[in-house]
């Protein structure tokens, strides 16, 4: 009996958006208004490119960005949470699917002591170029129109699902854990026994609510949560059934 644990990072395990955080860098704490306004919907990735070019361009160096994103707050009950899981990893597998990078995850699960807890992280590839400016790429190619262009949550679940199943490993349940918009699309990827946890009062609850009202609902349960406590208590039901 073992259990996917299925993580959102922005909004769900940290209680704010990584990529917005990093402008804490930036001259004033601010971007120029016309970076600001360079923001077209569904290029997030190329965005953030752009921003990280401008932090470079003003001298912003690597540890600096570090020390930043090292002092983003984790939601509430997340830590606690995070130590739960990390204790019952043999009934739980734990994933991160996220449209963040590779290196604002690394480091902050890594000065929290959480990457352990997590057996892959699934996000934007990011790294520092010989001018020591970081630079991020899309995570892939997909064909979902409901997905911003560098990332289908959806595609990564059912990828991962396919290769543990040819090792022999299939999940009582899997559980989704997140917030926004382009959470919906694998939350409509789940089964019956499945469960979505939207996180109370963000997008993915009012879309999941939505669909619901539009008489389509997703098959999967759902329960809302406010704090990672809530998600805690319904884990620790689960492993005592």
């Amino acid at each position: 009996m073992k259990f996917l644990l299925v993580f959102d990072f922005d909004h769900t395990i940290v209680d704010e958006n990584s990529d917005t955080w990093i402008v804490k860098c930036a001259p004033e704490k601010k971007l120029p208004h016309g970076l600001r306004s360079s923001y077209q919907p569904g290029h997030w990735t190329e965005y953030m490119g752009r921003i990280f070019a401008y932090l470079g361009d003003n001298g912003v160096k690597e540890d600096e960005m570090k020390r930043t994103m090292t002092t983003i707050p984790f939601a509430a009950g997340m830590v606690d949470l995070l130590g739960f899981i990390g204790e019952n990893k043999e009934l739980f597998d734990c994933i991160i699917v996220s449209d963040s990078n590779t290196v604002f995850i690394d480091w902050i699960l890594k000065a929290a002591d959480f990457r352990k807890v997590f057996d892959e992280v699934f996000t934007n590839p990011a790294a520092f170029n010989s001018a020591g400016h970081l630079t991020v790429q899309n995570f892939h190619a997909h064909q979902c129109a409901e997905c911003p262009k560098n990332l289908c949550k959806r595609k990564v679940l059912k990828e991962f699902l396919d290769k543990r199943s040819e090792r022999g490993v299939n999940y009582t349940q899997i559980v989704y854990i997140g917030d926004g918009g382009n959470d919906l699309c694998p939350v409509t990827f789940l089964k019956k026994a499945d469960i979505a946890m939207p996180r109370q009062g963000y997008t993915l609850e009012k879309k999941i609510s939505q669909l619901a009202r539009d008489l389509c609902p997703v098959e999967c349960s759902v329960l809302v949560w406010s704090s990672a406590t809530d998600i805690m208590s319904y884990l620790k039901q689960l492993i005592k059934e």
